[in-house]
């Protein structure tokens, strides 16, 4: 229970914006995952050369953790306390304190050290999303918003993971509502957040981000087949496990906003939007299509079997494809 309400665990496709919508029924507001995410202005794409993960650039498919608790925040209304600490022990007491007072309390862990994952699943992802709802003797109620039922974590482990060092580190975070908002004035916001984030998407002035993000990486796999060999494959496999494996996906992020698309223009009546949720799930499709080129790449003998300006051209039509949804989003929010 938290205050009057008992908590309703609910499975969802992102942990961050699974766990947002979690918290914002809990405290009477509404929101759908899609629509969480959607309001939030969450979806980007970034191909970073000079951030390394696991020794390979960054390439990053929506906007970077705690961005959609931030965008809900300035966009919605919402209030979010939000506290990281210098010590496990004094990350260990706040949140036993805050479950005493009713609270369900929002967590940032590492996927690793979380023993519910099965072995195959665990890798060191240090900003996965959760909800603490309770504890029970040595083990806290865990509502982990990518598996289908509530887990139960033991003390020592979920110190562990909120407390592990190394890129994006926890620091023992800690988030909950201090005001949520009682309903939303859709036909203001909706029209707004999503010119914001199509503008985002079509018109960022650096070239490592948007549309332009994923025209250069396009055009660094094309020169791939310059470099040697074993480099060429880890870097397509590199695309491959951050867009299909590591959280939601590429593709996974595009079908969510499409699906908060298609909720706007139910809720504004707006057939446009309707349109544009349909153009974008096309576009996963696309995304989905270019992974599965990558992998098939990755299994060729020899460099000469890989046509990386095949590859080039396939990203490059995605990359129109995708822009030609922001400028149709562009054109129709200023007629909401």
């Amino acid at each position: 229970m938290a205050g009057n309400r008992k908590f309703i665990h609910d499975h969802s496709a992102h942990c961050e914006s699974g766990v947002m919508s979690l918290m914002m029924r809990h405290h009477g507001l509404d929101l759908s995952e899609p629509m969480v995410f959607g309001l939030a202005g969450a979806l980007m794409f970034a191909y970073i050369p000079f951030v390394k993960l696991g020794g390979m650039p960054l390439v990053a498919y929506r906007s970077m953790p705690r961005a959609i608790i931030k965008g809900l925040q300035k966009n919605i209304g919402i209030t979010m306390k939000m506290r990281t600490f210098s010590s496990v022990a004094k990350g260990a007491s706040a949140l036993d304190n805050l479950l005493l007072r009713g609270e369900i309390v929002g967590a940032q862990t590492s996927v690793f050290w979380l023993p519910y994952f099965p072995e195959e699943m665990r890798f060191h992802f240090n900003a996965h999303n959760l909800i603490v709802y309770g504890k029970e003797d040595k083990d806290y109620l865990i509502s982990d918003p990518v598996f289908e039922n509530p887990m139960r974590c033991p003390v020592k482990d979920l110190e562990k993971a909120r407390f592990v060092k190394g890129v994006m580190a926890p620091k023992g975070l800690l988030y909950y509502p201090q005001h949520v908002p009682s309903s939303i004035d859709f036909s203001e916001t909706i029209p707004r957040v999503i010119a914001k984030n199509a503008k985002a998407m079509l018109k960022t002035p650096v070239p490592i981000a948007g549309i332009r993000g994923i025209r250069m990486l396009a055009r660094t796999i094309g020169r791939l087949q310059r470099k040697d060999l074993r480099y060429a494959k880890l870097f397509l496999g590199h695309i491959v496990r951050m867009q299909e494996e590591i959280g939601t996906g590429g593709a996974g992020f595009r079908f969510i906003y499409a699906s908060f698309l298609q909720e706007a223009g139910a809720i504004l009546h707006n057939a446009a939007l309707t349109d544009a949720s349909e153009m974008l799930t096309q576009v996963g499709d696309q995304w989905r299509e270019f992974a599965l080129m990558l992998a098939r790449a990755i299994r060729a003998k020899t460099g000469a079997s890989i046509d990386f300006v095949n590859l080039q051209t396939k990203l490059e039509t995605v990359a129109d494809a995708e822009a030609e949804v922001y400028r149709k989003l562009l054109g129709t929010v200023g007629r909401t």
